[in-house]
């Protein structure tokens, strides 16, 4: 990922010099696991990790020569530590052991990174929720005025959706937390099982319980999708605040700093432009989590057409969403709500979005529904037009007035109605704990 959507935390952990870092990690547990079993020198492991100097240059150098990555690894660590001590790593391995043991680590290493800026966005969701859990606002459906809602519970359907977000992410994360030294064809024929085992519990990894030569990539398309998921999460919030902050609605705006330029051009403008990035970005997920899926299948106990496509994939889907989270929390944290221009939408026509109750009234009157429909539909087709105002078309009709009383009604506008069950939605949710 390019540095300008990629957070210095994240990034570090999927940085070239990190994955050497994992990848000798990586084969000093096996190695060590080995000699607490006396089939390697006592020392060993500590005397490679005290000589080993980790070059990605040199690596690079050796992998032009010998086009295989692990090997060049292999070979720039043997030039520091010494034949005799290089000898005993890799020992009974395969270059997938190496390679899909360190790719769990550092999605674990990611995931602690992620995991608390989904949270913090969660918890701006919450906060919104609660600050306005009472201001009211109009409900759209297929972009319509409906009825109304208060700002505060859509806030708070972002909130639960992104705690099933991090339910997913996290159910990911424990899925991917897996390694194998189980060998070439996965069959142990080089390695106990108790080597592998703790082995990869010194890396607090459990073992693929049953392999081929790569830990298998269901776990791996399982996480991005979730990833991907995640993002459409924060693309469908992004996307609400854009539609929200449209001039001839103006009801939300994502923060514009003091000496922020929003065109080049044209001076008056404040664009939604770092929500427009999350719903951007979020593109990017959805492809990733297509091409992992695409990685599954694989030529009998392996081929490597999954590699090249996970070094792009799987660093670039977590510096994404971790970008995404943490740009869209500073948007919810900062965002102007205009209460005014939501009550004013809201009134639009004179009261049209208590149509509902209108209708309701007729017919508990004793109205037939398609008759009452009709005469509510009449008046308030004709208020969107630009005619009378709902309520006073309504009040005029000799067919309202034969049925409902003027303070019946009256009653039939009254906005508390559609605020008296938001406490009780609110105690459904569980406030977020961080």
């Amino acid at each position: 990922m390019i540095d300008r959507y990629a957070r210095p935390e994240m990034a570090a952990v999927w940085s070239d010099a990190h994955r050497l870092d994992l990848w000798l990690r990586v084969e000093l547990a096996a190695t060590e696991a080995r000699e607490r079993r006396g089939e390697v020198p006592a020392g060993t492991a500590g005397r490679i990790r005290g000589r080993a100097k980790l070059d990605f240059g040199r690596m690079l150098a050796i992998e032009a020569e010998v086009h295989h990555d692990v090997i060049a690894f292999l070979s720039m660590v043997a030039e520091s530590v010494g034949d005799d001590e290089a000898r005993h790593l890799h020992a009974g391995l395969t270059s997938s052991d190496l390679v899909d043991t360190a790719l769990a680590l550092q999605v674990q290493e990611a995931g602690r990174v992620l995991v608390p800026a989904l949270a913090r966005l969660r918890r701006a969701a919450w906060n919104l929720a609660q600050a306005h859990r009472k201001t009211p606002m109009v409900g759209r459906s297929h972009g319509v005025h409906a009825e109304p809602i208060t700002f505060g519970l859509k806030a708070l359907l972002w909130c639960e959706e992104l705690g099933r977000t991090l339910d997913r992410v996290q159910a990911g994360l424990e899925d991917c937390a897996v390694g194998k030294f189980s060998g070439a064809m996965g069959t142990l024929a080089h390695l106990d099982a108790a080597v592998e085992e703790a082995a990869l519990a010194s890396l607090g990894l459990q073992p693929e319980p049953v392999a081929n030569q790569v830990v298998q990539r269901d776990r791996h398309a399982g996480l991005l999708c979730a990833l991907a998921v995640a993002g459409g999460t924060l693309d469908k919030i992004a996307l609400e605040i854009r539609h929200l902050m449209r001039t001839e609605v103006r009801e939300a705006e994502e923060p514009f700093g003091e000496r922020q330029k929003g065109s080049s051009a044209m001076p008056h403008k404040r664009n939604p432009v770092r929500c427009e990035r999350v719903c951007g970005l979020a593109r990017l997920l959805r492809g990733y989590a297509q091409a992992a899926l695409e990685n599954q299948a694989l030529w009998h106990e392996r081929d490597i057409s999954h590699s090249s496509v996970e070094r792009v994939i799987v660093p670039d889907a977590f510096l994404v969403l971790d970008f995404m989270a943490v740009d869209l929390a500073g948007v919810l944290e900062g965002l102007r709500v205009h209460p005014d221009r939501m009550r004013a939408n809201l009134d639009q026509g004179g009261g049209l979005v208590h149509s509902q109750r209108v209708l309701l009234a007729l017919t508990g009157a004793g109205l037939a529904r398609d008759d009452a429909y009709r005469i509510v539909q009449r008046h308030a087709l004709a208020a969107a037009d630009g005619g009378p105002s709902f309520r006073e078309s309504l009040g005029r009709d000799p067919e309202v007035s034969s049925a409902l009383g003027a303070a019946e009604l009256d009653a039939c506008f009254e906005l508390d109605h559609y605020l008296r069950s938001v406490d009780a939605i609110f105690a459904r949710a569980e406030e977020p704990l961080t």
